[in-house]
């Protein structure tokens, strides 16, 4: 697969962070990377001419995938301009953090609708088509909190721990048909949010990774490539863990 020269990939949420990453990762000659968002402003714009200095091309493609509908006309459009799907990346997902006794309704809902329905949504929409050419490359991004919990994140936890379940049960549906499902689960990684933290709380975190520092993005990025690539070609059903040691299974 990653030596053809028509390789089509979809990464959501892709225009920056981990998405971003990720896209440049995938990106060689011959690949054209379709990166989602809710909204696509400057940095989408920006994190296309990135994936293009690489060799690649690459389109936005603006949609919901919390959206059922949206993500169908979304994936509509990239089969009717490409032909076809080969990867996808379910990277979409947000946050609402608070404590289960104070959790609104509103926020469960939210964080379960684009990171578990979301993923859902946009799988359901590419099966037939990876069915149809038999063979594609699904990946999910959870989280190392999808496997050991974490105080004050519920919903988030949920919705990382269902894409471990979704990975395994779709991995067994689709595998007859060449396709391979997996997931990667990141630790703590250097961010933005990360950086604005106190200092204790940093080094708290930083306690609980035996590596003794926070991920990158990077680094997330090349355990996605790796399983898009053809030496993953017999992996499916697994979640890849990223997190420095900081959970080990």
């Amino acid at each position: 697969m990653m030596n053809d020269n028509s390789r089509i990939a979809l990464v959501t949420g892709g225009a920056r962070g981990i998405g971003r990453a990720i896209a440049l990762a995938l990106a060689q000659p011959g690949l054209t990377i379709y990166l989602n968002d809710v909204v696509l402003g400057e940095e989408a714009v920006r994190t296309q001419q990135e994936v293009e200095a690489k060799g690649a091309a690459a389109r936005l493609v603006e949609f919901n995938v919390a959206d059922a509908a949206a993500v169908n006309q979304g994936l509509d459009y990239i089969l009717k301009e490409s032909g076809r799907l080969d990867i996808l990346v379910n990277n979409a997902g947000i946050t609402r953090d608070n404590l289960i006794v104070r959790m609104k309704e509103t926020e469960w809902d939210a964080v379960l609708g684009v990171n578990l329905k979301g993923a859902f949504n946009c799988i359901r929409a590419v099966s037939r088509p990876m069915v149809k050419q038999r063979g594609g490359r699904i990946i999910n991004i959870s989280s190392v909190v999808g496997v050991m919990g974490n105080a004050g994140q519920a919903n988030y936890v949920a919705s990382k721990a269902g894409l471990i379940g979704l990975t395994k049960t779709v991995a067994r549906e689709l595998a007859s048909r060449n396709i391979t499902v997996n997931a990667v689960a990141p630790g703590f990684i250097q961010t933005e949010m990360t950086e604005a933290l106190p200092e204790v709380t940093r080094n708290l975190m930083l306690a609980q990774i035996p590596l003794g520092r926070f991920g990158t993005s990077e680094e997330v990025a090349q355990a996605v490539a790796f399983l898009a690539s053809d030496a993953a070609t017999y992996i499916t059903g697994q979640v890849i863990h990223v997190n420095g040691g900081m959970l080990m299974v």
